[in-house]
């Protein structure tokens, strides 16, 4: 057989979820050992030994492909140079845990959790993962007279706890949900807040961001 058909033999027989694999060539003919590393060049070989020629391989992309071992090896097999592949080692797949999403109401929940408990006013924002979501999330916050903030794909908006400018905690809270339930993926930010205002002939207090009144 040659070296092809060993390679088929061996990837066959490796643990099922590996995700490496360290493999070395012994040469039937030693003094061929540089013109073999030379023709598996691709897999980035290394002289191991006397008529030893080893490399590895990884199905995660960090490494050469078992696709690409079986081009190189065909190589030694159409000019005749011999050899058995031996496994050196095998290790498992590293498998990412999937991130967790965080819905836009569990981090409007995060966000009040780090104010005082007399807050009184704030602005905030919804910064959004994709462009596609700017105009249905436009739609769905309608409620809080949401602002895009330039060419970010951001959409500010006031609320305000017990009276004034700005839409009541709850009603964030529903507009939130709404955009979750539409698959609507960002992050909430609150921007700037205010502790136990009282305001006297106007709805609230005011606040300048890059020269603009919001």
């Amino acid at each position: 057989m040659g070296l092809v058909a060993d390679w088929g033999e061996l990837e066959q027989g490796l643990p099922a979820g590996w995700g490496e694999a360290r493999i070395r060539i012994v040469l039937e003919v030693p003094a061929e050992r540089d013109r073999a590393a030379t023709l598996l060049t691709p897999l980035q070989p290394y002289r191991s030994g006397d008529g030893v020629v080893s490399f590895r391989t990884a199905v995660d992309g960090s490494g050469p492909t078992p696709e690409a071992v079986r081009r190189a090896l065909a190589r030694l097999d159409s000019v005749r140079v011999h050899g058995t592949l031996e496994l050196i080692a095998a290790t498992a797949q590293i498998v990412a845990p999937p991130e967790a999403i965080v819905t836009l109401v569990e981090s409007w929940t995060d966000e009040l959790a780090t104010l005082p408990e007399d807050w009184s006013d704030l602005l905030a924002e919804v910064e959004l993962d994709s462009s596609d979501y700017v105009e249905r999330g436009a739609l769905k916050l309608a409620p809080l007279n949401p602002r895009r903030d330039h060419e970010r794909l951001a959409l500010r908006f006031r609320a305000a706890r017990r009276f004034g400018y700005g839409a009541a905690p709850e009603m964030v809270h529903r507009c939130l949900a709404r955009c979750d339930a539409e698959g609507i993926r960002g992050r909430v930010r609150i921007l700037r807040a205010l502790s136990d205002t009282r305001p006297v002939g106007t709805q609230g207090p005011v606040w300048q961001l890059d020269g603009r009144t919001v």
